[in-house]
């Protein structure tokens, strides 16, 4: 679903691109918190005048990456192989409530809270984690309406269930990065997938 990682950012294409990609491996080692213009410069193998030249500042720096990212979503999502609805939207759960991050996911997602606790405060963090929400309840919708469409999935409504699943998919991750344990996922999965065998998928006849 959501492509997160260095693989990324591996071919970078320009030095905007370039300075994102710097910016991602920054957040990545140090947080929100301790992210400075001087350690995502040490991250660029160019001159960390160049960051200066394409961006304000810190938050424009992180704000530009997280919509970078977004993009990058959006456009894997447009572009699946999958064609099937109910094989897209279990891809999509597995995907979301996956049991295992390595260090780096784990380390990003962390971030990832800190970020979303500062859009109580801050209208462009806010506004940015708005929109991403939203990009993620209209691909699930999406799929949900095509599985309708191809009758494999019973008359429901689309945006409710969208919702649903993200509003969990959120809360989970906000459990795992602030506490010890998942063994809990493994029993929510189990609860989604009987909404979604109830709630959702086609009955046999």
């Amino acid at each position: 679903m959501l492509v997160v990682g260095k693989k990324l950012f591996e071919n970078p294409s320009g030095t905007r691109e370039e300075i994102l990609a710097a910016t991602y491996r920054a957040l990545v080692e140090h947080g929100y918190a301790d992210l400075t213009i001087t350690r995502i410069g040490d991250e660029l193998e160019k001159s960390q005048s160049l960051i200066y030249h394409h961006y304000d500042g810190k938050d424009d720096l992180v704000l530009a990456c997280l919509e970078f990212m977004l993009a990058e979503f959006e456009s894997t999502m447009d572009d699946s192989e999958i064609e099937d609805p109910r094989a897209r939207l279990e891809a999509a759960v597995d995907w979301m409530f996956a049991c295992e991050f390595d260090d780096e996911h784990q380390q990003f997602f962390a971030t990832t809270l800190e970020l979303r606790a500062r859009a109580n405060y801050d209208p462009a963090y806010r506004d940015h984690f708005t929109r991403s929400d939203r990009a993620f309840d209209r691909q699930l919708t999406t799929i949900v309406r095509e599985g309708i469409e191809q009758s494999v999935f019973q008359e429901c409504d689309p945006e409710a269930v969208a919702s649903t699943l993200t509003t969990l998919q959120t809360g989970a991750l906000f459990r795992r990065v602030s506490a010890d344990g998942t063994e809990w996922l493994a029993d929510v999965r189990e609860e989604i997938d009987v909404y979604l065998e109830q709630q959702v998928y086609a009955t046999s006849e």
